[in-house]
């Protein structure tokens, strides 16, 4: 099935989110991909069609699989800090939205109010031995 103009526009966009999300620059993911900085910019401003190959290889370079990066949605992700890669790029973890019951709120809630109050007395602990 051929995709339409408008995901073919988007892909574009998707492929830069992504990389400004690792804190790749143009250049590093040009030389990745063996091309020319233009012909990198091109993808990323859609002006030029992406094939199969390359589109997987530049879902390599930015470490994701194929469908993430054609169903990437910025609003479905978090970062994951615990990662024991030292690679300079965030370590992206795409993440469907799911629903909580009110008890789970409920708890949630509790529970970070405690943590509030846990703050509070902790801060208030320091105020009194910290000379001013």
């Amino acid at each position: 099935m051929e995709k339409s103009q408008d995901e073919k526009l988007k892909a574009g966009q998707k492929i830069k989110k992504i990389r400004e999300l690792r804190n790749y620059t143009q250049d590093y993911m040009a030389k990745k991909l063996n091309l020319s900085l233009n012909g990198y910019g091109k993808i990323e401003r859609e002006e030029t069609e992406i094939s199969l190959n390359r589109l997987q290889e530049i879902a390599d370079v930015l470490q994701v699989k194929i469908f993430d990066l054609l169903g990437f949605d910025e609003n479905k992700l978090f970062f994951n800090q615990n990662s024991h890669d030292n690679s300079t790029g965030a370590n992206i973890v795409l993440q469907q939205p799911q629903a909580i019951t009110d008890g789970e709120r409920k708890q949630y809630e509790s529970r970070i109010t405690d943590l509030q109050k846990e703050i509070d007395y902790l801060r208030g602990m320091l105020e009194k031995t910290l000379p001013k």
